[in-house]
């Protein structure tokens, strides 16, 4: 959830002047959270599907539209481009930030507070969907600084100079990167590439180097700005297209004018922004059979039109400024909001059950039990870990799609996490022992599962300090106390010291590794105390206690 905050009287004008109690149901049932409500602000958790709610304007003009008013939103439309209003994208920038979009906004008379509202929406766009700027970086400049045409291309850092914004003195690309504010945040964006994008107009006047500053000279607006130019840049241009329709009719809420502008991508042109309506079809059974209701069509598109789409034919139309509608269940969705949560009848189910725990979980709470007896501490860590830090062949790591962080491999093993908890506590008392029991994943090779990964349960224990000796007095409690018979037979492993290694066995399958962590493997990791571990995998495990049961 993202919060924004309203002034209490924005809403009131906007519902009919309501009282505090009255606002709150209002809100929550047209589907956003109430934080707070002072004298004077309403703050509002804004879900993370509606980043155009995020824009005051937007809000209270889909508010209006909720409960009946007319929808001004619907009424913004582009202008044909003037003058030269052309932006040329150079092939340059493929392999960094392929895409932008633009546009140029008129007559908008800003003050403090508008111009508070549209930072404030480009900073949570940027911060929300844009994940920090990683998928997409924003910029707005005052048009009367600005030559046209302007070309969008990767020049090397050396050749970069410009005033950044906030700052009084020229400095170059990598001075930005090492000393502005900015710079040093968003440097990770830009640390893997040998040229940087930036946009440079008609006279050569750098206007910003996305995705980390802009300007001083030309990219900052004021009280007295009443046009600007607005670009976005980033890799997936649908997103891109989204962000500019939410900013362009932000500011046409505000009394501004949007032109669009000629984007060239090489031989390709098109105009920007694209406010074409898409279309989807809604079935009428489906979502009856979904909600649990017998709408008939005409109410359906009265619903519907509380949410800002239009219906006709069993299509509708979805606003140019909604990303968040992807599928036939996020319109019937809408529908339900529409409807009201409060009127939904109250129905038990009809099928009767017992809930139990399985077989599985119980042996897992089992082993807990035991090692918190002993004095350990169970911990709790996340699936994905770096690219790099999974010991595996290229082929066998297996790395996830848009992850939003650097951590973008699932796990195939326990010990990362675990040496990464060991590391970040390593100031603390001693002794620290710690354990998990968690999932990790691996290439199905027989082709088992629909997915193609497999996912296997397993356990860790680490210990700090600690030996070869006092792990496998742990390994032998615990399988004592498991009833379930192994052995144990010296072997090697990466990260452990050669001859205070061992495998783990149950009839003759190998289930793990017990042994004493290498110190080079302990630099890395910046752990100053000598650590033990045991990592096993628990489905021989299940096998030989379920069938005893």
């Amino acid at each position: 959830m993202t919060v924004i905050t309203i002034k209490k009287s924005k809403i009131k004008e906007n519902v009919r002047n309501k009282t505090d109690e009255e606002m709150d149901s209002l809100l929550s049932l047209f589907g956003v959270g109430v934080e707070e409500i002072t004298e004077s602000n309403i703050s509002l958790d804004i879900p993370p599907n509606r980043p155009d709610l995020l824009s005051v304007p937007i809000f209270l003009a889909s508010l209006r539209t909720f409960i009946g008013k007319e929808n001004s939103l619907k009424k913004q439309k582009t202008s044909k481009p003037e003058k030269n209003y052309k932006v040329e994208i150079d092939s340059s920038v493929k392999e960094i930030r392929p895409f932008t979009v633009c546009c140029i906004v008129k007559n908008i008379s800003f003050d403090e507070q508008k111009i508070k509202e549209i930072i404030d929406l480009q900073e949570k766009l940027h911060s929300g969907i844009g994940k920090n700027r990683k998928k997409f970086a924003v910029g707005i400049y005052p048009l009367e600084k600005i030559n046209f045409p302007i070309t969008y291309k990767a020049e090397k850092p050396e050749k970069i100079k410009f005033i950044p914004l906030g700052s009084e003195n020229e400095m170059s690309a990598l001075e930005i990167l090492k000393k502005h504010p900015s710079g040093i945040e968003y440097s990770d964006l830009l640390s893997n590439f040998k040229k940087y994008p930036v946009f440079i107009d008609s006279k050569k006047n750098i206007l910003s180097m996305p995705p980390v500053i802009n300007s001083e000279e030309t990219g900052k607006i004021t009280e007295n700005t009443k046009e600007v130019f607005i670009e976005c840049s980033g890799s997936d241009f649908e997103l891109l297209s989204k962000v500019l329709n939410i900013l362009s009719i932000t500011l046409a809420e505000m009394g501004g004018k949007i032109y669009a502008i000629e984007l060239e991508y090489g031989k390709n042109k098109l105009l920007s922004p694209n406010f074409k309506i898409e279309e989807m079809k809604v079935s009428i059974e489906n979502t009856n059979s979904l909600l649990g209701l017998n709408l008939e069509e005409a109410q359906i598109g009265k619903l519907l039109e509380k949410m800002g789409h239009e219906y006709k034919n069993k299509k509708v139309k979805i606003p140019h400024w909604r990303g968040d509608i992807l599928h036939e269940n996020d319109v019937i969705e809408d529908i339900a909001i529409a409807y009201g949560y409060q009127n939904f009848s109250r129905e038990l189910p009809n099928i009767f059950t017992i809930g139990q725990s399985s077989k599985k979980e119980e042996i897992k709470k089992k082993i807990s039990e035991i090692l918190i007896g002993l004095g350990l501490n169970e911990i709790s860590s996340y699936h994905l870990i770096k690219f790099h830090e999974a010991n595996a062949s290229k082929t066998e790591k297996i790395e996830v799609e848009n992850s939003k962080t650097d951590y973008k491999s699932l796990r195939n093993n326990l010990l990362i996490s675990a040496l990464r908890t060991i590391s970040q506590n390593k100031d603390n008392d001693y002794p620290q022992q710690i354990f998990e029991i968690g999932t990790v994943f691996s290439h199905d090779k027989e082709n088992k599962t629909e997915t193609g990964i497999k996912e296997n349960e397993s356990l860790i224990i680490l210990m700090s300090p600690a030996n070869f000796t006092k792990m496998k007095q742990t390994s032998d409690y615990l399988f004592r106390l498991l009833n379930v018979n192994y052995k144990i037979e010296e072997s090697t492993h990466l990260n452990l010291i050669g001859g205070r290694t061992a495998k783990l066995t149950i009839n003759k399958k190998e289930i793990g590794y017990l042994g004493e962590l290498h110190p080079e493997t302990l630099r890395e990791w910046n752990i100053k105390m000598p650590c033990a571990v045991i990592e096993i995998s628990l489905e021989e495990i299940f096998d030989i206690l379920l069938k005893k049961d």
